[in-house]
């Protein structure tokens, strides 16, 4: 991976580097921290520890989940999978879903076997004040603990006419550089020489937002390629993923494209161990 990897302590980059285990320039993130803030999701009838079974084996390289979920994946995928544990959070019930919380620490995610902790700032929000604290305290436990930090930065606010407007979301990913994050991830500005305009200021890699949600596989592939040839380091893909009607092999589509044609096989042990997943 480029970017500042040589200027951080061995631990965080070994743990760093796990994001990037298929391809060191590039990842592959699937957020599954959606029902928390929009409530119980549709997955076909897969259950969290089949579904991110399905991942691990398809070349993902990593899930993102609130804590209380980590009980009911099976800790063998985290021998394919990086575990990303997200520690912010609001309901879209709340006056402002756009006030985010912290819900866990460095610590819990340690406890949990986390190899990256993940927060979210909404850039404009009437509560930004608060989040980008929130954000800086968890950057300075993840000093302390050598855990790198996944910053999800979006402009959105009273006062964010464009939430995608280039220049806009150019400032959230200084923000979160200049707060410690190691990685960002962020809105697609609509055009990959846009999207160019985000990635080359940027000292961290940047990772594009799945985008929203299309049955179509050809506009989505397009959307993947605008980002990765607008010199994003990756996509973090929930729903486009989970909520397809086979998540596994989008999954593996996807990361053909992310990783080149260097997407590894799935262990034979883990296959046998779980017949379903083939």
């Amino acid at each position: 991976m480029k970017h500042h990897l040589a200027q951080i302590p061995a631990a965080r980059r070994i743990r760093l580097n796990r994001l990037f285990r298929n391809n060191p320039q590039r990842t592959l993130i699937v957020p599954l921290d959606h029902p928390l803030t929009d409530g119980p999701r549709t997955v076909h009838a897969c259950t969290l520890n089949s579904l991110v079974g399905q991942l691990a084996v398809s070349g993902a390289d990593a899930v993102v989940v609130h804590k209380g979920n980590v009980r009911f994946i099976d800790p063998a995928w985290f021998k394919q999978l990086s575990l990303i544990l997200h520690l912010s959070a609001s309901t879209a019930h709340a006056p402002d879903p756009d006030h985010k919380v912290l819900v866990g620490t460095v610590e819990e995610a340690l406890r949990l076997g986390a190899d990256v902790v993940s927060v979210h700032v909404n850039i404009g929000a009437r509560e930004e004040a608060r989040q980008l604290a929130d954000m800086a305290a968890v950057a300075e436990s993840c000093d302390r603990w050598n855990v790198p930090l996944l910053a999800m930065m979006y402009p959105r606010g009273p006062q964010i006419a464009d939430p995608r407007d280039p220049a806009i979301v150019a400032h959230a990913v200084t923000v979160a550089a200049e707060l410690g994050a190691d990685i960002v991830k962020t809105y697609y500005v609509g055009s990959d020489e846009a999207m160019r305009q985000v990635t080359s200021i940027s000292p961290i890699p940047v990772v594009v937002a799945g985008g929203p949600f299309t049955t179509s596989e050809n506009d989505l592939m397009e959307f993947v390629d605008g980002a990765l040839n607008g010199g994003a380091a990756g996509l973090a893909m929930g729903r486009n993923i989970f909520q397809a009607p086979h998540p596994g092999d989008l999954t593996r589509m996807v990361a053909q494209r992310v990783h080149g044609d260097i997407v590894p096989a799935a262990p034979t042990e883990l296959l046998a161990a779980h017949p379903q997943l083939t």
